[in-house]
């Protein structure tokens, strides 16, 4: 059993700053990527950014320069630091770890979600 739990969401006015985490549990062998996507209402859901076991990093165009991405391999965490958030920032975002449970071969897994709100 493998668990992803998100926390650090709220609600905070533009061009203020948030800090999500994503801690992954269970019966972990091996965690290659993990990400951050997020779902906007009304809208599919999109990545946000990635970074591999080795620390390399990807963004989507509109956040770059505002979050950063990174992670801590011996808490099996991910975090995602968002500075100068903006109204379309508004999302739940959702934590993504690409993963290999013992005795079973690697796939993705979601954490529940954690909601952040950018209005003045």
């Amino acid at each position: 059993q493998v668990q992803l739990v998100e926390s650090g969401g709220g609600l905070v006015q533009p061009g203020g700053s948030l800090r999500l985490s994503c801690a992954a549990s269970g019966s972990i062998f091996r965690i290659n990527a993990m990400g951050w996507y997020r779902q906007a209402p009304g809208k599919q859901r999109e990545l946000v950014a990635t970074i591999t076991s080795g620390g390399i990093t990807n963004y989507r165009d509109s956040v770059k320069g505002r979050f950063t991405i990174s992670r801590d391999n011996a808490k099996n965490t991910v975090y995602l630091q968002m500075n100068s958030l903006k109204l379309e920032d508004t999302a739940v975002y959702y934590c993504n770890a690409d993963l290999k449970v013992w005795g079973f071969p690697a796939r993705g897994y979601w954490g529940q979600g954690t909601q952040v709100t950018v209005s003045s």
